[in-house]
């Protein structure tokens, strides 16, 4: 199996994408944590993964919060030994116009985006160069990591970031073997998704058909969302590359919606 016995640390993965990655993780061989600001949450998909014949334990973790990040890891490395992959996915999305928009809800959406890579990328890092063996950095960006959209001023801003901090991290981490890359999704129909989709349609005066086909899947090749599974293929194919000669990139999975 391609990540047998790697130890993949997963944030936001009680729900959506990153669960999807958790599901995919276990089947590949992986020991998947699945780091979730619930426990409960984390606790009961940690348990359905472990049914399936997999390997997994559920973490709490606010991924701003600096000593629970550290804890988190620390936890992690008493548990299994070691951090092998880290996915960055914790995300919120926050639907205004920048004339209306909050600077509260700027700085809440930057924080669980940038700072929360940060604090995992640091804590994992750390545990990757102690136990010596490398690892693969992976953050859940976005086609908004290349494109903008109205609306979403912090969102677009955010993953925008996560390329940068990707690049850093490829280049202070190779000589420890360790990789950063972006996965850059379309829309994909995660809780995320939905709960944008009637929004957008009353704050653009639309309806919840037309946010769909007009304005989330108009720049696609054929009108088709992303799917959680698309991305989780992604996400093992990156996790299990066997070298620095795929760092620092992102991967857009968007049925064409951006091209690079």
């Amino acid at each position: 199996m391609l990540l047998k016995d790697k130890v993949a640390v997963i944030t936001g993965a009680a729900s959506g994408i990153g669960k999807e990655i958790a599901f995919e993780y276990a089947k590949a061989g992986a020991k998947v944590v699945i780091a979730d600001l619930s426990l409960e949450a984390a606790a009961a998909t940690a348990d359905e993964i472990v049914r399936t014949g997999g390997v997994a334990m559920g973490v709490a973790m606010n991924v701003t919060d600096e000593a629970q990040v550290d804890k988190g890891i620390a936890d992690v490395v008493a548990a299994y030994g070691s951090v092998d992959v880290l996915i960055s996915n914790a995300g919120i999305q926050i639907i205004s116009p920048i004339v209306d928009l909050r600077l509260d809800d700027w700085k809440k959406l930057l924080a669980i985006h940038l700072d929360g890579a940060f604090l995992t990328t640091r804590a994992c890092m750390r545990a990757m160069i102690k136990g010596g063996k490398g690892g693969a950095i992976i953050y859940m960006g976005s086609v908004h990591s290349h494109e903008a959209s109205p609306l979403k001023a912090p969102y677009v801003a955010a993953k925008h970031g996560l390329l940068g901090l990707a690049k850093v991290v490829a280049k202070e981490g190779a000589k420890d073997n360790i990789r950063a890359n972006v996965i850059c999704p379309g829309f994909v129909r995660t809780p995320l998704v939905d709960k944008q989709i009637p929004e957008q349609a009353k704050t653009l005066g639309i309806s919840e058909a037309d946010v769909i086909k007009n304005v989330m899947l108009k720049d696609t090749v054929d009108g088709e969302f992303t799917t959680v599974q698309d991305v989780a293929q992604i996400a093992v194919f990156l996790a299990g590359f066997a070298s620095n000669a795929l760092t620092g990139q992102s991967i857009t999975v968007s049925h064409g919606w951006h091209m690079q």
